[in-house]
């Protein structure tokens, strides 16, 4: 969730002492004068993982060599370039506002990756640029996108540690793949193109799972299906979370996911 700050009009917000210095209003002051405004907000993760999930499992699948030729991905892309782009990139703006750093970064890095990818493959068909898999230069290239992908999903995957075991799953096995197609193209590795495929199709199936749980969390109201939050994070009740909104002024606003 997200919230406004209005101040109510009252006792001006400075008070003098009696040395006649004016002095900033103390946290009991803001309690008393201070309104909130909630505006609730859906956890967008869940949005931007089905997206990432369906993506990534189509076109990985084809890498993997599992369906299809070559001319797939030009059927493939425009699905990928809505659902795992512009979808996934939404989620990555929500995240922002639920104030979740973490989501905001990778949905907004892997939904820009997925409109860039569905924006070559347009390019193919219209202006006849080479595809990866028919040009040598092309395929290094698009590896790199890959080492650039790969470096921030491990950053995530190191952060995603403190929000539970499935998002860092999801994370780890996505740059895990990434690595393994960015050596495959720019060192002209072809062996490791299906493999990193097969890793990517893994995180796109845990992504499914993570999705699905934090959907059914918030349908039923309670834990479907475990994430595997941290100790510290599981044992956390309702009380501490009202004491903690309490203390910043934030009375019922949930951050993250």
């Amino acid at each position: 969730m997200s919230q406004e700050h209005t101040h109510s009009t009252g006792p001006t917000a400075e008070t003098t002492d009696t040395g006649g210095w004016t002095t900033a209003p103390g946290p009991a002051f803001w309690r008393e004068h201070t309104q909130i405004s909630l505006s609730p907000v859906a956890p967008p993760s869940i949005l931007g993982l089905f997206g990432l999930a369906a993506a990534t499992f189509m076109v990985s699948a084809n890498l993997a060599g599992w369906f299809g030729t070559n001319g797939s991905p030009l059927v493939l892309f425009p699905f990928a370039m809505l659902f795992g782009g512009l979808a996934q990139f939404l989620a990555g703006m929500w995240a922002f506002r639920a104030r979740d750093g973490l989501a905001t970064a990778l949905h907004g890095t892997w939904g820009s990756f997925w409109l860039a990818y569905g924006t070559y493959m347009l390019l193919v068909v219209t202006v006849g640029l080479p595809a990866p898999t028919a040009s040598p230069i092309a395929q290094v290239a698009f590896g790199y996108w890959f080492i650039v992908l790969a470096a921030i999903t491990w950053a995530g995957a190191a952060a995603a540690v403190a929000e539970n075991m499935a998002l860092t799953a999801v994370l780890t096995t996505l740059a895990a793949g990434s690595t393994l197609l960015a050596i495959g193209w720019v060192a002209s590795l072809t062996v490791l193109v299906p493999i990193g495929a097969i890793v990517l199709v893994a995180s796109a199936v845990i992504a499914y799972y993570t999705a699905a749980a934090m959907m059914l969390h918030g349908t039923f109201g309670r834990t479907v299906l475990p994430l595997g939050k941290p100790r510290r994070l599981a044992g956390a009740g309702a009380e501490t979370e009202q004491a903690l909104g309490r203390e910043f002024e934030e009375p019922g606003v949930k951050h993250g996911q």
